[in-house]
């Protein structure tokens, strides 16, 4: 289930499996791909990024963009507004905090929050 507004880059790099839940406001940047595994429920305003840019000013001027496949995975909760940023991976039925800004993988079974986000007890 989605929920409107819903915004992507393309869609059709964005695989979604059985039960996904995307609340409200929800924006994927899918320059490349995004896999969502079963049961995953996605907060309202959650940013799921793959879009990067390089480092370096004089490349990134030039327009060069490419982008880092993310993967989430069964049974996670990802809070209200939480960043999920390039190339992060998340394991199952891992918490990821509301506001976090997600810069790493995230192992499995796991609640991580914060800025940036950090595996908490």
């Amino acid at each position: 289930m989605i929920r409107p507004p819903f915004h992507c880059d393309y869609g059709f790099n964005i695989m979604l499996s059985a039960n996904v839940f995307l609340n409200f406001n929800c924006v994927i940047l899918d320059v490349v791909e995004v896999t969502i595994d079963d049961k995953t429920q996605i907060g309202p305003g959650v940013q799921i990024l793959t879009a990067d840019h390089p480092r370096d000013a004089a490349k990134r001027a030039s327009g060069l963009e490419f982008g880092r496949p993310i993967r989430i995975g069964r049974n996670v909760w990802i809070g209200g507004g939480a960043i999920i940023l390039p190339g992060v991976t998340i394991g199952d039925n891992a918490v990821i905090g509301a506001g976090s800004v997600v810069t790493r993988d995230v192992p499995p079974g796991v609640t991580a929050f914060g800025n940036p986000a950090r595996i908490r007890a």
